[in-house]
């Protein structure tokens, strides 16, 4: 198992990380948006968010994601490339990453992200990342302007191309 977590901590390949350890811009959560991104080199954008990435897989820096990234991502490819072995292969490369921290999607984080999309007006899975960055007091980076817009009050959130990486 590559990680075990509750609310209150998360183990990952023998390392632990608290939210009370965590200090904003220290760690991330990374939107799908910002993953699909950098995927497409078609997408505007698309040179940011790969340079982001790739800038915090070298440093190892911490992203905090939801299980749900792996899905979404998936379907996202699935259906916009009508390709299911490039969609299944991206996922796997994704989720073999060693600075991710998958979350899982269990009752608790459930009912917070239902309360933050209703008190924010958030799509549900906008909701399930926005919780996450919450509960790990995260940065949420995201390309969805109106995610970042409504959560902007209680999460520090950023687009890729204003995240600032301390050399």
């Amino acid at each position: 198992m590559a990680f075990v977590s509750n609310e209150r901590c998360v183990i990952v390949r023998n390392a632990t990380l608290t939210p009370e350890e965590t200090q904003v811009d220290k760690i991330y959560t990374v939107d799908a948006s910002v993953f699909l991104n950098a995927f497409n080199p078609y997408e505007v954008g698309h040179e940011v968010s790969h340079k982001l990435l790739a800038e915090l897989q070298s440093r190892s820096i911490p992203i905090v994601v939801p299980t749900l990234l792996l899905p979404e991502t998936a379907a996202a490819i699935g259906r916009g490339r009508q390709d299911t072995q490039l969609a299944q292969q991206f996922v796997s490369a994704l989720s073999r990453l060693p600075h991710l921290i998958f979350i899982p999607m269990d009752i608790k984080l459930a009912q917070q992200a239902a309360d933050i999309a209703a008190q924010y007006r958030l799509r549900g899975s906008d909701a399930v990342y926005a919780t996450v960055a919450q509960r790990f007091g995260s940065t949420l980076i995201t390309l969805d302007r109106q995610q970042r817009e409504r959560v902007a009050p209680v999460i520090s959130t950023r687009y890729p191309a204003e995240v600032q990486i301390d050399a």
